[in-house]
C-alpha cells in the first residue's frame, strides 16, 4: 500500500490513470440512465382479392378496423386519413365499399353505391367528365395510399 501511494506522489498520470480505472469499474456495473426502445416491425398487408362482402368488414366501424376502400377495381387502405374516410367523415359511406361510381360523379349519396351483394359495377354509363373525374380520383388514391389488393365479384 505504501508503494502505492509514493506512486501516486511521485507521478500526476498515475492520479489520471487511477482516477480512469475507477470511472470503467463504475460505469461496467452501473446501468445505462436510459434504455432504447424495442424496434417493433411493422404491421404487414397480404396484398389480396376481396369481394364486395369481404371489403365490408373493412369499414372503420371501431377505431381498431382498418378503413379499406375500392376505386377502379383496386382496394386501398385509407386508415391514415380516418378523419375523412371513418364512420363520422364526409366520405364515411364509401368506407368498405366500392366507391368508383361517387367519386365519378361526386355524390356521396348511398344510392350509387352498388348493394355489396350485387356484382361489381361496370362503370359503362359514365360520361367522359365523370371517367375523368374518376381517373383523377384514382391517381390521388394511387399517389397517396397502399395498394393492398383487387375488388374482385364472388366467386
Amino acid at each position: 500500500m505504501e508503494l502505492l501511494l509514493t506512486q501516486l506522489q511521485e507521478n500526476p498520470l498515475n492520479w489520471f490513470l487511477s482516477g480512469f480505472l475507477v470511472y470503467v469499474v463504475y460505469s461496467y456495473f452501473t446501468p445505462p440512465p436510459y434504455t432504447l426502445p424495442i424496434a417493433k416491425h411493422p404491421e404487414t398487408t397480404i396484398f389480396r382479392e376481396y369481394s364486395p362482402k369481404q371489403l365490408r368488414e373493412y369499414d372503420g366501424r371501431t377505431p381498431q378496423t382498418k378503413i379499406y376502400m375500392g376505386v377502379c377495381g383496386q382496394v386501398y387502405d385509407v386508415t391514415k386519413g380516418r378523419n375523412f374516410y371513418g364512420p363520422e367523415g364526409p366520405y364515411g359511406n364509401f368506407a368498405g365499399r366500392d366507391a368508383s361510381r361517387g367519386l365519378a360523379k361526386n355524390s356521396f349519396d348511398t344510392d350509387v353505391l352498388t348493394p355489396i351483394d350485387q356484382p361489381l359495377d361496370t362503370l359503362e354509363d359514365l360520361t367522359s367528365e365523370e371517367e375523368e373525374s374518376l381517373r383523377d380520383w384514382h391517381n390521388h388514391f394511387s399517389a397517396k395510399y397502399e395498394y393492398v389488393g383487387k375488388l374482385v365479384n364472388e366467386p
